[in-house]
């Protein structure tokens, strides 16, 4: 993954930046691995490996092939693959999500590998619901919970369901959407975790324990255990957590939270991100500490981390394992193998309108970076984009004859600046800085500017747009901002695509 560090934020919060929401995680030796959403994009349920809990790499994704994983174009932005629970059991590593389209529901894949190959899903059609988790009891059956927060025994290797599903708890009083669980045996209890108050600004975590791990279950006394709603902490909506016990016996919480900017309401942007936070124990009951977007030293050694370089060259026989697509990634329309050492897309729609556009693109995973794409538009027409949905992106576009700047908010598309071309291939860049107005209500979180490279190396700025447009506040849904490069037309070729974070 692209998680590119100073040196003064190597030890920075949120651990996996960027759209990476509803983590969860597990232990095997002295090694860490975890799962995220991905939605509408294939390759799906990016996975990430860790020594320190601080620093992580994407090692690949689970659903990496069309065996595994067919979105179809009707699926929507938001939809597809919905939160996933990883975890390690009896010598293998399972993993439960559900597919929220047609022909979807509740499906399980395993590994001996967690960077693959992962097996093809195994249809759950009588587990109802989303967010399912697994845990296996001392006699060895398997229990899954999911979001409701109801549980049914399964046979993983099947399956097989064993009764019908059953209610376990519904939460603390009011809150709403009890999501998210995971159930755990720590000590002489069984506790369950689970997300409330919904994925927005009221989200929290809450737990309870029992002597069963099918109940009944008294929730804690000091519920919700974590949550920002109401305050003014730099990061909002904090929930969808897992547990995970490091080696020397410490507890540490992965959860998903947001970084608003701008003015009031305030608006984010990168879409739900991985953070994480420290965990003790007191009277049986966790207690969580603050969420710290600096975070202190951890007690076991940092382990050693090499960033992935900022610029892609496109020498490799596939793609690294941070390029995501739209609902699918067709050979035929995406390759490095036409042309050496150059990404090929061929279009098969004519505008990122179309559900069925060829993108290829990478989350922002920082509040200010830069983009850039040395790109060959002589047979088509394409160029760079940062997208939150088919109703929210900018994008730079060039052909043969211009280049021209397009934004499209919700019902309007519209055509902001264009100039002709002078040499191909040349140069598209979008950068990502702070307002200019940070302090004003009603300023937005951020502007992006779209322009091209000129041959001495100066950026032409064609327009600049502000970032409140492009955000979860004003679009809605579930992911985050993705930078990348599509083909609205014919054949483009890209020689290289250079991602770096900025000074904020």
């Amino acid at each position: 993954m692209s998680h590119q560090h100073r040196a003064d934020d190597a030890l920075a919060n949120p651990v996996i930046p960027g759209f990476h929401p509803d983590p969860s995680v597990c232990r095997v030796g002295d090694d860490y691995y975890l799962a995220c959403s991905s939605f509408e994009y294939f390759p799906g349920v990016p996975l990430f490996h860790s020594r320190d809990l601080v620093h992580w790499t994407q090692i690949g994704n689970v659903l990496d092939r069309p065996s595994q994983l067919r979105l179809p174009v009707g699926v929507p932005s938001s939809g597809g693959i919905y939160a996933p629970t990883l975890r390690h059991h009896d010598g293998r590593f399972w993993l439960i999500v559900t597919k929220v389209s047609e022909g979807g529901g509740n499906l399980l894949v395993t590994a001996t590998d967690p960077a693959g190959p992962w097996s093809d899903p195994l249809p759950l059609p009588d587990v109802p619901g989303i967010d399912p988790d697994l845990a296996w009891d001392e006699d060895g059956a398997c229990w899954c919970t999911f979001a409701g927060v109801g549980q049914i025994r399964i046979d993983p290797y099947t399956g097989e369901t064993y009764g019908p599903p059953r209610r376990l708890w519904s939460g603390g009083p009011g809150a709403k959407a009890p999501e998210a669980p995971h159930l755990y045996r720590i000590g002489d209890h069984w506790y369950l975790l689970i997300a409330e108050g919904g994925t927005e600004r009221g989200h929290g975590v809450s737990i309870a324990r029992g002597s069963a791990p099918t109940g009944p279950f008294e929730p804690c006394p000091a519920n919700p255990i974590l949550t920002h709603r109401g305050t003014d902490h730099p990061v909002q909506n904090t929930g969808h957590a897992d547990l995970v016990q490091a080696p020397d016996g410490s507890w540490w919480m992965l959860l998903l939270g947001v970084r608003p900017g701008g003015g009031t309401p305030g608006w984010h942007v990168l879409g739900r991100e991985t953070f994480l936070a420290p965990v003790t124990w007191v009277d049986g009951w966790p207690v969580v500490g603050e969420v710290e977007l600096h975070l202190p030293t951890p007690p076991w050694p940092l382990a050693p981390h090499r960033a992935e370089a900022p610029r892609d060259d496109f020498d490799l026989g596939e793609l690294r394992p941070s390029w995501i697509s739209l609902r699918d990634r067709p050979a035929e329309h995406c390759t490095t193998e036409e042309r050496s050492g150059w990404l090929t897309l061929r279009a098969r729609g004519g505008s990122l309108d179309e559900p069925d556009v060829v993108f290829v693109g990478r989350r922002q995973q920082h509040l200010a970076c830069r983009a850039r794409a040395l790109v060959d538009p002589a047979e088509g027409r394409g160029g760079l984009a940062v997208r939150l949905d088919e109703q929210h992106y900018y994008e730079i576009e060039a052909s043969a004859t211009e280049v021209r700047v397009l934004a499209r908010v919700g019902p309007l598309r519209t055509l902001l600046a264009e100039r002709p071309v002078s040499a191909l291939p040349l140069v598209l860049g979008i950068a990502v800085g702070a307002p200019p107005a940070p302090h004003d209500a009603r300023t937005g979180p951020d502007v992006v500017s779209l322009g091209v490279e000129e041959p001495d190396g100066t950026f032409t700025v064609l327009a600049t747009l502000d970032g409140r447009y492009l955000s979860t506040e004003v679009a809605g849904g579930f992911t985050g901002r993705v930078i990348g490069m599509y083909a609205a037309e014919g054949t483009l070729h890209f020689d290289w695509f250079e991602y770096e974070p900025q000074a904020p």
